[in-house]
């Protein structure tokens, strides 16, 4: 089975601007442990990108009570998306996320693991379906098409931790493809504050929800039916 990607190819073209930048270091005033998450998700032959196994290791090295992760990346890797996701919320520290651009796909699962997400002026949040390549036989598609949709109820799983929007809302969202400005991210639940620079964006917090799921309107699913008591279907009439 091939990977399971989480970043949108039609950005291509701009993926090589964020360059591959990691670290794991003391803040200025040694308080709490930055670590910086720039570029590409996911293990790389050419070793471009930032996997599990390096957020996992610098994560064992964490000795102090907060955690800083700064964020600016287009996605890639679903399962080491979840996977970081789950490290941050595992790690006993206090985790405050910082996207400083870009926190798209499987970026945008990691942020999901902050217990603080703030939103950098400008900076832009992106959720979609998984999506993956593959050569095979019928039987390996239909093996790839079930396996995506589980995937991505997984990540609809990890959204609505935060989300304030109903699942179905979410749903058609990561259909449609949805980019959220810092006040919208906040709107629907994903962030928690945006950067003190920008703190007129929040004005209109409620409208940019509406905005958002106005927008979606025509392809948004129906609520899901009241789940019907199985023994019903055997009584008698």
């Amino acid at each position: 089975m091939p990977r399971q990607w989480f970043k949108n190819q039609q950005y291509a073209q701009q993926i090589p601007e964020i360059k591959k930048r990691f670290e794991c270091r003391l803040t200025e005033d040694k308080e709490a442990t930055e670590i910086i998450i720039y570029g590409d998700i996911g293990s790389s032959f050419w070793g471009d990108s930032i996997s599990a196994s390096d957020i996992d290791q610098a994560l064992s090295q964490v000795k102090t009570s907060k955690i800083v992760v700064r964020i600016n990346s287009p996605g890639g890797d679903a399962f080491d998306g979840i996977a970081i996701y789950n490290r941050l919320k595992d790690h006993p520290a206090t985790v405050k996320v910082i996207v400083d651009g870009w926190a798209c796909s499987a970026a945008s699962i990691i942020a999901m693991g902050a217990d603080e997400l703030v939103m950098k002026m400008g900076a832009m949040l992106m959720i979609h379906e998984a999506l993956t390549g593959l050569v095979g036989n019928k039987g390996d598609f239909m093996k790839a098409y079930d396996l995506l949709g589980k995937l991505d109820n997984s990540l609809i799983d990890i959204y609505m931790t935060k989300a304030k929007v109903e699942r179905h809302e979410i749903e058609a969202m990561i259909k449609n493809e949805t980019w959220f400005t810092a006040a919208e991210a906040i709107a629907v639940g994903f962030a928690t504050a945006v950067t003190e620079e920008a703190p007129e964006q929040l004005a209109d917090a409620e409208a940019f929800k509406n905005s958002v799921l106005a927008r979606l309107k025509t392809s948004m699913p129906p609520a899901p039916p009241a789940p019907q008591n199985l023994m019903s279907r055997f009584k008698r009439s």
